[in-house]
């Protein structure tokens, strides 16, 4: 008797074990439909390995977003501090970036040599970073401007380069930095003409025209008592984010043993946070300080 009941429970399991296969396989078959040749479409767009990735955002069309939204010229630094916190929220959910540089309507974000984020897809890379940075803007517009509404969503197009090794990332970003002086010198004095010397955009435009550098300091001094180098960092030489410890003061409710009701106290804890720098990264010394960035090992 047992042994029937045995041969009945082996056969029963051999048929429930050969049509599982069948549904497996039937499974398999309907994954792989006529449809899928479809994926060999796709460009195959992997970053090469052991590169420097970087990803560079710019706004769209932002000379008309700034005169809808009435930044003040030549630099509103209410937008340029809405830029690096989209950047910092950037940073935060994609860990790989090393340090990031902006100015204006642009940012750069650097990924790590050896990243392997989205299986290094520059695809993935560009579209990862723009609608973070994107979403980022309108959801804090209102922390950076509180009396201008926003009047309709920003856009920013995004492109990914990739560096072999570590001087021509220096020199991208030196390159970008470089572009930084030259712009904002340029509008500093184009706006000076304009806002102070009731020049229009037309005229301020020819009377600058073939000038060199010095000629527009001598502008802005001579005729403006303005010394260009005095002007703010952030707008002289763009933002600079990196990685640092931060210690942040929370406020925590303690609870003593003989104490029913807590108290609040002041508690200090460390975290790694991307940080704004205002500085040179064109020359050596910011390289000197910081060489993690560069870290072959990363």
């Amino acid at each position: 008797m047992w042994s029937s009941c045995n041969v009945k429970v082996r056969d029963c399991w051999a048929v429930t074990s050969v049509t599982l296969r069948r549904c497996l396989k039937l499974g398999a078959a309907m994954a792989k439909s006529k449809f899928e040749y479809v994926r060999d479409f796709e460009a195959d767009d992997t970053c090469l390995a052991h590169c420097w990735v970087v990803v560079r955002l710019d706004g769209r069309n932002f000379h008309r977003f700034a005169e809808k939204h009435n930044f003040a010229k030549p630099n509103d630094s209410r937008a340029l501090h809405l830029m690096t916190k989209c950047a910092q929220t950037v940073m935060t959910e994609l860990e790989d970036i090393v340090i990031a540089y902006g100015q204006s309507d642009e940012y750069s974000f650097v990924f790590k040599r050896k990243s392997n984020w989205f299986k290094r897809r520059a695809s993935k890379f560009m579209t990862h970073v723009a609608s973070q940075f994107a979403s980022s803007y309108v959801f804090y517009w209102r922390d950076f401007f509180e009396d201008q509404p926003l009047l309709y969503p920003p856009g920013f197009d995004g492109r990914v380069i990739v560096y072999p090794n570590n001087q021509t990332l220096k020199d991208y970003l030196s390159w970008r930095q470089a572009d930084c002086h030259v712009n904002n010198l340029y509008n500093t004095v184009f706006w000076a003409l304009v806002q102070q010397s009731g020049l229009t955009p037309v005229q301020a435009q020819e009377r600058l025209q073939g000038t060199l550098a010095a000629d527009k300091n001598e502008i802005l001094f001579s005729e403006f008592n303005i010394n260009y180098n005095n002007e703010p960092l952030m707008y002289r030489k763009g933002t600079v984010l990196i990685w640092q410890k931060v210690g942040e003061v929370i406020t925590k409710e303690v609870k003593l043993p003989a104490e029913i009701e807590g108290k609040k106290m002041a508690v200090t804890r460390t975290r790694i946070k991307p940080v704004p720098l205002y500085c040179d990264i064109i020359g050596d010394a910011f390289w000197k300080e910081h060489p993690e960035i560069l870290d072959e090992d990363r």
